[in-house]
């Protein structure tokens, strides 16, 4: 099969600020086009940190209606202290007080390296209209190699309309013993705006590892 060769210069590349490139058929074939649907807002990286917090209009953090669906992602989340669970919760006046009354559900699978498996609904995670911070991935440990990782994605934040759905899937070893997934869900059940999130672990710090918070258009 030949290939098609095009002299650059034939090409109208207007330069635009934060835009890229996609086909179109003119004659040139190229034109600006906006950036994929996936949006990089705000990365913090834990440094033995008692929380890391995502708060709208502060330290170039968006958490508004810009977006109709928001994603964090954990990467080699590290707790400091054995057996931490990590945790996060809502806000709904710019992080002043993280105290949103969810309700939620948890459960978890988990196969460890002797070959014993299983699948457990742990009601005793789940929140029923409680205001305290709601568990992602429980029995963390401090061993060097252990961490987490995972997603949780938040619907709609800026709704005065109706509550706050989330959902968060997570995946962490529990120090040699093996692998467990967790997976929780809920919602924020406010119809204020929700503008700040904050994770922590429920003791110790957070003694290393990366939150990254994108946004999705057009969602």
């Amino acid at each position: 099969m030949a290939l098609t060769k095009f002299n650059y210069n034939s090409f109208d590349l207007t330069t635009a600020a934060s835009k890229g490139l996609a086909f179109n058929s003119s004659a040139n074939g190229l034109e600006t086009s906006s950036a994929g649907s996936m949006t990089l807002i705000k990365t913090l990286t834990a440094s033995s940190s008692s929380t890391l917090s995502f708060v709208d209009g502060s330290s170039d953090v968006v958490l508004d209606n810009t977006y109709p669906v928001y994603v964090f992602k954990f990467i080699n989340i590290h707790a400091g202290t054995n057996d931490a669970e990590f945790l996060f919760n809502l806000s709904t006046d710019s992080g002043s007080n993280y105290n949103v009354t969810k309700t939620t559900t948890f459960f978890r699978t988990y196969h460890d390296e002797s070959g014993n498996s299983g699948f457990l609904y742990q009601n005793e995670f789940d929140l029923a209209q409680g205001t305290g911070f709601q568990k992602i991935q429980n029995y963390h440990s401090s061993d060097n190699d252990s961490n987490s990782n995972g997603t949780l994605t938040l619907f709609n934040p800026s709704s005065t309309t109706f509550v706050k759905h989330f959902i968060s899937v997570n995946s962490g070893d529990y120090g040699s013993a093996g692998e467990h997934n967790h997976f929780m869900a809920g919602y924020g059940n406010t119809t204020s705006a929700v503008d700040a999130v904050q994770f922590k672990m429920n003791t110790g710090n957070i003694d290393a590892g990366t939150i990254k918070l994108y946004g999705i258009k057009d969602s």
